[in-house]
């Protein structure tokens, strides 16, 4: 009783951030399912929409949640422009273009956020921040629950999107054969550029439940993007559900492996799961 009791915090602590992990990598997971491209830039612009949603805290006094009225639509029309005028033409020179449009788009977003909003550590200092409540001796910030949350309703949002609407399932022929999906009249270009938009939208809700749990900097997203990586690697990239429960894994195992090894191998532990998955599995839990 006294181990299940002394693991009880390590175990809800790391669901619980898992769900954050889930939250920012769902967005890299969409756009590699359907596109096969790595965004190496999805941390910065998941921190880029940090930002937004500081500039409207600071300078409008919106609520960083409320803000995502007006930063998910602009991240959305951003990630439309992104793919449109930045992406869609390197796909036809070769796969390594757009990945390397990306690394300089990830440059220009970390230098962009550095002049506008200076190196410093910056925070959502909200009042509900701070928060906190028992369950149990288990003590549970509110960010981590409201992490959780977002990421669930994103998940299943994004899931019920995909199987169940004209545009999902366009998205899901296009990026199971392009050519296919051409013979039936769909557009995959357009297809992309709508599927960066969605991808980009999900990435301003993760950017401001990110800025309410962790302080943040212009080169936050590069920790956050290998740790993004590593849950899709775990969950399977281009799977919405595996992409969830990967992060889970990624959680349990860095709250497990601080709780037994000490802090300073917390990640250790989790990147050594990745591995692990990697040689188990290479495709992933749930990849499609």
């Amino acid at each position: 009783m006294e181990l299940i009791y002394d693991l009880s915090t390590p175990v809800i602590m790391g669901i619980l951030m898992g769900g954050l992990y889930a939250l920012i990598a769902l967005g890299l997971s969409l756009v590699f399912g359907v596109m096969k491209l790595i965004n190496v830039a999805h941390g910065d612009l998941v921190v880029t929409g940090t930002y937004f949603s500081y500039a409207c805290f600071t300078i409008m006094g919106l609520d960083p949640i409320l803000s995502l009225i007006l930063g998910a639509p602009v991240m959305f029309v951003f990630g439309y422009a992104i793919q449109k005028f930045l992406m869609s033409r390197s796909f036809g020179v070769s796969m390594e273009a757009p990945l390397i449009i990306a690394f300089g788009l990830s440059l220009v977003l970390q230098n962009l956020n550095q002049v506008l909003w200076t190196p410093l550590s910056r925070g959502l200092t909200t009042d509900y921040a701070f928060k906190s409540f028992n369950i149990g001796e288990v003590y549970i910030p509110l960010p981590y629950l409201l992490n959780f949350i977002a990421a669930l309703v994103v998940m299943l949002v994004l899931r019920t999107f995909l199987s169940k609407t004209y545009l999902g399932k366009a998205i899901s022929a296009a990026s199971q054969n392009k050519r296919g999906a051409l013979l039936m009249g769909i557009n995959p270009n357009r297809i992309y550029a709508v599927t960066f938009a969605i991808a980009m939208a999900t990435a301003a809700v993760a950017g401001v439940f990110l800025g309410l749990t962790f302080p943040f900097t212009p080169t936050t997203g590069v920790s956050f993007l290998i740790i993004s990586f590593g849950v899709i690697v775990v969950g399977g990239m281009g799977s919405m559900l595996g992409t969830f429960i990967g992060g889970m894994v990624l959680g349990l195992a860095q709250t497990l492996g601080g709780h037994f090894f000490g802090d300073a191998a917390q990640m250790l532990v989790a990147y050594l799961i990745v591995l692990v998955a990697l040689t188990i599995r290479p495709q992933g839990l749930f990849s499609r």
